[in-house]
């Protein structure tokens, strides 16, 4: 069946707005979508379909693009879309597009120089390079430029996994459990969740594996004081309540009121109630203040370059730039400095990044270890060992998705002195 000859206008438009790259990908679709409600669900579904595959594979598509006939956006429109959908279902073009595009279609991509075949800007391509060696930089390259698969987190207040497989394969979906997350399943399909009641009940929230890892080292327990640091739309929040079985206190702090508003509705379906969101205007606010030296545990998620999550967001990388990081490292540095004064003599405080780039991972935890004495590092194989997660790490937690098909994230796990902690719990300047 083919789609109306609109789609291709549509999808043009709604493409050269986005690699102007002044927001995200994500946001400028669904706006689209909503100022055009009379687009079907099959056509929106195409739509985005070829969108994200044209970010995925930028650098080859644009190179195809410089054949062919009609304007050069066009023609990269044309090339997303029968990526997408095929040749044959598209509707209204002239018979030299469809030669072409039939032509491109048939090109192997594997005889195509390394750097294009990566479709990474030039800058990233030559970090991956250089860290990794050409051929794993371009396994995974690859790994990041394909959609990530759908995972969800049990909420084990509600329900446990073998449970929720048996109700899910009713639906029919398939699920089976992650390999390491012990609260995780991996849907071999993407079917839409959610109006499932274990969805609306608060017994599945999607997550992807490695966040969920991120809140299991913690080793948040019952009755503790916890913080959250950098707590967003709060999926590692409702995670580390679940880990403290709904006891304790769990601050939720964010800069941002419309991040911790889309919390509400997540946490209403929850069941918890030792959650705490707390609105803060910097790291330093004095909300925090009154915490310093208080708190067992604290996670920071830090604010980064997002290139792990480049499965579901390929403009990310095409967004980002090396001034970018730049400025995001002084920033993960000095929250990571604030964050810290909060955890007690003994407590345990874990830095974490969805990103792949050594300087917003290994390069901040060295330099804040060096600059507090106070904090020591503990390997991540050791926590890993004591939460009997099967993953083999040296000091660093390091996910990749060709190795471990999860986002990429790095975590540092420290703990305080006890004998130094409390000089170190200084009051925060005002």
């Amino acid at each position: 069946m083919r789609l109306p000859p609109a789609i291709v206008g549509h999808t043009e438009e709604v493409l050269r707005e986005i690699l102007r790259f002044t927001g995200p990908a994500d946001g400028t679709l669904s706006r689209y979508f909503r100022e055009h409600p009379r687009l079907g669900g099959r056509e929106r579904g195409v739509i985005a379909e070829a969108i994200y595959g044209l970010l995925r594979n930028k650098s080859v598509f644009t190179s195809f693009s410089e054949s062919g006939y009609g304007s050069p956006m066009r023609r990269l429109t044309l090339l997303g879309l029968a990526d997408a959908a095929g040749v044959d279902a598209l509707g209204g073009l002239s018979d030299d597009e469809i030669a072409w595009l039939e032509r491109v279609m048939l090109i192997d991509r594997s005889h195509l120089p390394v750097a294009m075949k990566s479709n990474m800007p030039d800058w990233l391509w030559q970090k991956l390079v250089g860290k990794y060696g050409e051929l794993e930089a371009l396994q995974l390259a690859e790994s990041l430029n394909t959609p990530a698969a759908l995972d969800l987190r049990v909420n084990t207040l509600k329900g446990n996994r073998d449970e929720v497989v048996s109700v899910l394969a009713q639906a029919p979906i398939v699920a089976e459990p992650t390999p390491y997350s012990s609260t995780g399943l991996r849907v071999i399909k993407k079917p839409s969740i959610q109006n499932l009641p274990l969805f609306k009940d608060g017994t599945i929230e999607v997550q992807d594996e490695g966040s969920q890892l991120l809140a299991q080292l913690l080793g948040a327990k019952r009755g503790e004081m916890v913080a959250d640091f950098c707590a967003g739309a709060g999926g590692k929040t409702l995670a580390l309540g679940a880990f403290m079985r709904n006891t304790g206190r769990l601050y939720a702090f964010d800069i941002s009121e419309k991040r911790l508003a889309r919390l509400k509705p997540r946490l209403a379906r929850s069941g918890l109630s030792n959650v705490h969101p707390v609105l803060i205007a910097h790291e330093r606010d004095a909300k925090v203040k009154r915490l310093a030296g208080k708190l067992d545990r604290v996670l920071v998620d830090a604010p980064c370059s997002g290139l792990g999550t480049l499965r579901r967001n390929p403009d990310v990388k095409w967004r980002q730039t090396q001034a970018g990081v730049v400025e995001l490292n002084v920033k993960q540095a000095a929250i990571l400095d604030s964050a810290a004064r909060l955890v007690k003599a003994g407590g345990r405080l874990v830095y974490a990044t969805c990103s792949v780039l050594d300087e917003e991972n290994d390069d901040i935890v060295q330099a804040f270890l060096l600059a507090h004495p106070d904090f020591k590092l503990v390997p991540a194989s050791q926590v890993l060992s004591e939460q009997k997660i099967t993953l083999e790490m040296g000091d660093y937690l390091k996910l990749l998705p060709h190795r471990h098909q999860t986002d990429g994230f790095f975590a540092a796990i420290m703990q305080r002195d006890s004998l130094v902690a409390a000089v170190a719990a200084a009051p925060l300047d005002e």
